[in-house]
């Protein structure tokens, strides 16, 4: 089929589409299309990666000879060859990356940065990286989503809720929690949570988790249940498990930039790879459960295990001492986000949701076996504990207390840790995010003015482009113009009240108003003796194209008090933007975003 005829065809749908099925509904069906891929998505990866292990288990490659902590190197040289050699394309953190094309690109992304992952994130992951495989769900779940809104000529808000549909999607496909993945997409992407928003997320994480049933059936990968209930005499013990994760959240924050901008210190990514998948090496050596994602870790925590959670490491014969465990899960509990930060540092792809589980379940049953062993006459449940360190350390890093709730206590099937649930990660994200403001999806975004919030006054104005607001139709002038040129050659040929003056390299020396010369306008005496050069007054403030945003340009109107400001674009007068303008693009803009 040609492409004449798609188009063709594509044309007559919208066209049906448009007579006989109602925006609101069409999205309605979209959503749970984005739910069914997503779900699809979801399980791809997961099938994918576990086939890479299965083949790595096998005779292959034996997983018993000491020198298994060498396979994470090749599969992270896998991936260096493939987005080197092939792709020839950087790796980039995959909600970043929507964030990003959600406040400057109008949601659209790039079909290859958003479906690399479903090829490198297996390998990472498959061949040990210690990194997880919801990020790059999610990521091109929205990639396909945004492919989807703009075959279908959605207009950007309709393309922001499909993403967030996608995101829903995969967590809830993953997890099997559909509340934690509606709240996940409004916390994360800022969406509203109104009645036009909320259908679709729903739809799209039933459809997600009817997909995940369809193909699992009962499969998830967290099988607990609530055995002991809320105590309040254990209220204490919940506000240091909350402190805790939030100094935990602080570390992880803190130790992956720290990591990262150590690796960005070397421009080769063959040097980051050796540095990298030298420290994963030596790590994995010392602390096995580092190893991939660690959802396996997890679990034998959750039933009582930690033998086996813990695994065979060079400390086996001091294994029969209970502090010599809780030392052993401590240094799970520091080192995970090393060895995370690492693998991405080195060139892997990967997520950081998964991880952040790893960590914060350590923790808890840190805390629960210090409570249980220090001889104060308390015994909490271990298991317990390993759930709320879990949401403490999404609460923490993610600045999701709300997701971090809903998906332990969908994990639970039970509300029974509702109460603790709320006190530890309330804790948790209060510190954390007085300590650090934004979190890691966020950060490098907020620094840069690009991030969308929950603040509609700032989202509109980061949405805003300084483009759909420059006015060209100026009429520039010569400094050497005298009065006469400028009236005869300028004024009278346009209908605006000020001039740009500017020189043979169009670089703007200054502007001439009607105001500045309506006295003198029609004195004939000075048509010849006066020049533009002395007419003219000198711009103090400008705007930078490159730099400039919507937000600072306000900024630069407020702060003069002027009506219209002049765009300079690389070096060179571009054009003018008016106050008018401006707001007038922002109330449209701002009618469009709430409707």
């Amino acid at each position: 089929m040609s492409s004449s005829t798609k188009k063709s065809i594509l044309l007559k749908f919208l066209i049906w589409r448009y007579r006989h099925i109602s925006t609101k509904n069409f999205v309605l069906v979209l959503s749970i299309l984005v739910g069914f891929c997503a779900g699809l998505i979801s399980l791809l990866l997961k099938n994918i990666t576990h086939l890479i292990q299965v083949v790595l288990e096998s005779d292959i490659i034996s997983w018993q000879t000491s020198f298994y902590f060498i396979i994470p190197v090749i599969g992270l040289l896998i991936v260096y060859v493939i987005t080197k050699f092939i792709f020839k394309k950087d790796i980039k953190s995959a909600i970043p990356l929507i964030l990003y094309a959600l406040s400057k690109k109008d949601g659209k992304i790039r079909p290859v940065s958003g479906y690399l992952p479903l090829l490198l994130a297996p390998i990472t992951v498959g061949f040990g990286g210690s990194v997880g495989l919801l990020g790059p769900a999610v990521g091109s779940g929205s990639t396909l989503s945004s492919s989807i809104s703009r075959v279908f000529k959605l207009d950007t808000k309709t393309r922001f809720l499909l993403i967030g549909c996608a995101a829903a999607g995969a967590i809830s496909a993953v997890f099997k929690s559909p509340l934690a993945g509606l709240v996940f997409a409004v916390e994360i992407f800022s969406l509203d949570l109104t009645l036009t928003s909320l259908l679709p997320l729903l739809f799209a994480s039933v459809s997600s988790i009817i997909t995940s049933y369809f193909f699992l059936g009962d499969e998830v990968l967290f099988r607990f249940q609530v055995l002991e209930k809320f105590d309040i005499y254990d209220t204490p013990f919940y506000v240091i498990l909350g402190v805790g994760t939030a100094i935990a959240s602080i570390y992880f924050t803190k130790m992956y930039f720290g990591i990262l901008s150590f690796f960005d210190r070397f421009p080769k990514k063959i040097h980051r790879l050796l540095i990298g998948g030298f420290a994963i090496g030596v790590m994995l050596y010392f602390i096995p459960p580092l190893y991939g994602e660690g959802l396996g870790f997890i679990n034998d925590l959750l039933n009582g295990n930690h033998l086996a959670a813990i695994g065979n490491t060079p400390f086996d014969n001091m294994t029969n001492n209970i502090w010599m465990i809780i030392a052993l899960l401590t240094g799970i509990t520091i080192f995970k986000a090393i060895a995370m930060t690492a693998t991405f540092g080195a060139g892997g792809s990967g997520g950081i949701i998964i991880p952040t589980l790893v960590m914060g379940s350590a923790l808890g049953n840190v805390v629960a076996k210090i409570i249980n062993n220090i001889g104060i006459g308390f015994q909490v449940s271990e298991a317990n504990f390993t759930l709320l360190g879990m949401a403490g350390l999404i609460a923490g890093v993610l600045h999701a207390p709300l997701t971090s709730i809903f998906l332990i206590a969908e994990i639970t099937t039970s509300y029974e840790l509702f109460v603790p649930l709320m006190i530890t990660t309330s804790i948790s994200f209060i510190i954390s995010k007085n300590s650090i403001e934004h979190n890691i999806y966020t950060r490098s975004l907020a620094e840069r003015g690009l991030l969308l919030t929950h603040d509609k006054d700032q989202t509109v104005l980061t949405l805003m482009k300084l483009d759909d607001c420059i006015e060209t139709n100026f009429i520039s002038v010569p400094p050497h113009y005298t009065l006469k040129q400028l009236l005869s050659e300028a004024v009278a040929k346009s209908n605006r009240n000020l001039f740009p003056v500017i020189d043979e390299s169009n670089t703007l020396l200054g502007i001439v108003t009607l105001d500045n010369i309506r006295d003198i306008m029609f004195d004939v005496s000075l048509y010849h003796k006066t020049t533009v050069e002395m007419l003219m007054i000198q711009v103090e403030t400008s705007i930078i194209y490159e730099s400039d945003d919507a937000k600072k340009a306000m900024r630069k109107f407020q702060d003069t008090g002027a009506w219209n400001l002049p765009v300079i674009k690389d070096g060179k007068y571009f054009g003018f933007i008016s106050k008018s303008k401006l707001l007038t693009a922002y109330r449209r803009k701002l009618i469009h975003f709430t409707r």
